[in-house]
């Protein structure tokens, strides 16, 4: 077949006339297909979900010029591939990725051996935006960082917009940005992969071991996250206390590297203070966040912020005033001197580790499992035994983590979140944290993590008898 010949796209004149095609129609997609219709480009949203079932995102596309192929046969599908000169995807949805159905993995490659192009919204965005890029990747603390900046920017009356895995899709605002400006971009591994755009300041939190359903082995997720620093047009900011970000840090050359940690780096914690370069930015016990892990999330944000210009006054000011994001260790209330925590975004045994770690040494009534990523439970066992009270298993991997905790603790299971929080607040003694962190992904019996975290809210507030 033909090669494509579409030139790079470079500006959004170079949209017009192309044949799109939008894979997915969630909230990246939405954006994308809007953006691109208004560009000029003939625009079909495939999404393998009825008409039905997306009623909402059938609205949102009200007056765009799209076509909808919505819950249409896979035949039909591939004809919209096979005649696309342009293909932009859902970040879950990859040629590469063994999670992504194989008859469109097969279409995906067939088009970009064609010369397809195929992008995702927010690589999209990064071949046509003029801003400065600062762009956060880790597996746990990007979106907490990402955020944190965008608060930090936001006080220090820098332009920005915050976006990537984060917030607005930002391919509708591509124009609002100007060269001095900052485009704030959390980036996951499934949108690292197709980034084809280096950032000019880019943040790492941590790499351990995550999704290993979709990229096999520990090797090759890392591999995807070490795309963003191999793409650098700037310097990278690491977490020189992370083993994973120690060992890429070693693999770089001709680049600039600037690292924090608690002890050590150019960001750290000195006599009690949080210090970038030689300037005190505030007290520690000023910093709202829980956790040592939350510590080290909110150094690397002050050290980019303090790297691109904000007044250290600025940014420990935004540091002392961060609510930080939901899901994540976000206090639902206090009800009999118990503090109920949901942690619901915690998809990886690290992170509930972490969680747990940040309680201690208050005894934690512990809400963990879910679907399971294939990852070891044997670390979060042996953290559970050091400062849980009790666990309540729900979800797929309840009885590969029950088998890690032997008869350390006392386990029980529970066959909703409901029920799980019942017994947790039987449970609970005044002093004790009731925590959500599941250790695990949420699709088993939840959408996403933040419905888990929402269900688990309701229930904390309904048992306890009202928001506190």
């Amino acid at each position: 077949m033909q090669t494509m010949s579409r030139p790079h796209l470079s500006s959004a004149s170079d949209l017009a006339g192309r044949n799109a095609v939008v894979l997915g129609l969630a909230r990246s997609g939405l954006a994308a297909a809007r953006f691109l219709a208004g560009a000029g480009a003939r625009v079909t949203a495939y999404d393998r979900r009825s008409p039905d079932a997306l009623t909402d995102a059938v609205d949102e596309l009200h007056g765009a010029a799209v076509e909808l192929a919505l819950g249409v046969t896979r035949a039909a599908a591939e004809r919209l591939l096979a005649a696309a000169d342009l293909i932009v995807t859902s970040p879950s949805i990859s040629s590469r990725f063994p999670t992504t159905d194989a008859w469109l993995r097969n279409a995906l490659r067939v088009a970009e051996r064609r010369g397809v192009q195929v992008v995702s919204e927010v690589d999209l965005f990064l071949r046509l935006t003029d801003a400065r890029v600062l762009a956060v990747t880790g597996t746990k603390g990007k979106t907490t960082v990402t955020a944190l900046l965008g608060a930090i920017l936001e006080r220090g009356g820098i332009r920005h917009l915050v976006g990537g895995n984060i917030g607005t899709p930002l391919i509708e605002h591509v124009a609002e940005l100007g060269p001095r400006d900052w485009a704030v971009l959390e980036l996951s591994e499934l949108q690292l992969p197709t980034v084809s755009r280096g950032a000019d300041l880019a943040v790492y939190t941590n790499i351990t071991a995550d999704h290993l359903d979709r990229h096999g082995t520990v090797a090759a997720y890392r591999a995807v996250k070490a795309r963003l620093a191999q793409l650098a047009r700037g310097p990278i900011v690491i977490n020189g206390d992370d083993p994973g970000c120690v060992e890429l840090a070693e693999r770089l050359f001709g680049v600039g590297l600037h690292r924090y940690g608690l002890s050590r780096g150019e960001a750290r914690v000195a006599d009690g203070w949080l210090m970038v370069g030689d300037a005190r930015l505030l007290p520690v016990d000023d910093i709202p966040l829980p956790g040592e892990h939350m510590l080290r999330n909110v150094l690397g944000a002050a050290l980019a912020a303090w790297m691109i210009g904000v007044a250290p006054d600025r940014i420990a000011s935004a540091i002392r005033d961060f609510p930080g994001v939901p899901h994540r260790l976000e206090t639902i209330g206090a009800w009999n001197g118990v503090r109920w925590v949901n942690d619901s975004q915690a998809t990886i045994p690290d992170a509930a580790i972490a969680a747990l770690r940040a309680f201690a040494p208050r005894p934690v009534v512990l809400i963990a499992g879910g679907s399971d990523k294939g990852l070891d439970y044997g670390s979060l066992a042996d953290q559970i035994a050091l400062g849980a009270r009790a666990v309540l298993l729900i979800g797929e991997t309840g009885e590969r983590v029950a088998a890690a905790i032997a008869a350390r603790v006392p386990v029980e299971r529970a066959s909703s979140m409901d029920e799980a929080v019942t017994r947790a607040a039987a449970l609970a003694k005044p002093g004790d944290v009731v925590l959500l962190s599941p250790a695990a992904a949420s699709f088993d019996m939840f959408t996403d993590y933040a419905a888990r975290g929402d269900a688990f809210r309701r229930a904390a507030i309904a048992v306890n008898g009202g928001a506190r």
